[in-house]
């Protein structure tokens, strides 16, 4: 059976280290015989003011719908972020807070505090790009993006995370270091197909 993978890109920005990541992770994951979808975040067109939950929330747009199809299509998916001020990019945010709906990703029950996990059976890999030397995110900030990502949005919604990894310092890495990172990035794909 053919593995089917979404790649989403949550860098606001075209031409990132996140997309050269992406590009690796998509080849080794083709090269592993998975099908791909793929969607970069500076494409995607919605409008990123959300005012919360409740009877009157706004219809999704086109490419938040498109977005959510490709979750439910996935066996397993792939983030790729930057970590800005201890979170991802507020418009990438802004995609969760907007397409990862109730009765969609997520149910809660009518009385208490569970919920039902509407996308088990997929897993994730995400990568998350930092300025922070990932040791120093560890010990000083005990790692927000990857707590976040791995807790509060994939396991919240049934899906099983495999690898969440961090890498950083991107701004003081040389040129062998970032070659190192986009060869795990493909490696990474690869084990996911």
């Amino acid at each position: 059976m053919t593995r089917k993978i979404f790649i989403w890109v949550a860098h606001p920005r075209a031409t990132s280290f996140c997309s050269g990541l992406a590009d690796a992770y998509q080849a080794g994951a083709e090269a592993g015989g998975a099908t791909v979808r793929r969607m970069d975040l500076n494409d995607m067109r919605f409008d990123p003011h959300f005012e919360g939950y409740g009877a009157d929330v706004p219809a999704l747009e086109a490419d938040l719908v498109t977005w959510q199809e490709n979750i439910a299509w996935a066996d397993h998916l792939m983030i790729v972020h930057p970590y800005w001020w201890g979170a991802m990019p507020a418009r990438a945010k802004a995609v969760l807070d907007r397409a990862l709906t109730s009765g969609f990703a997520f149910k809660y029950h009518a009385r208490g505090m569970g919920w039902e996990r509407l996308l088990t059976g997929r897993t994730a890999d995400a990568l998350i790009t930092s300025d922070t030397p990932t040791l120093i995110d560890t010990l000083f900030y005990l790692k927000p993006p990857r707590r976040v990502i791995r807790n509060q949005v994939l396991k919240f919604c049934g899906i099983k995370p495999r690898k969440v990894v961090q890498f950083g310092s991107v701004k003081m890495a040389e040129e062998a270091k970032r070659a190192r990172w986009i060869e795990r990035a493909r490696t990474m794909g690869r084990t996911a197909a």
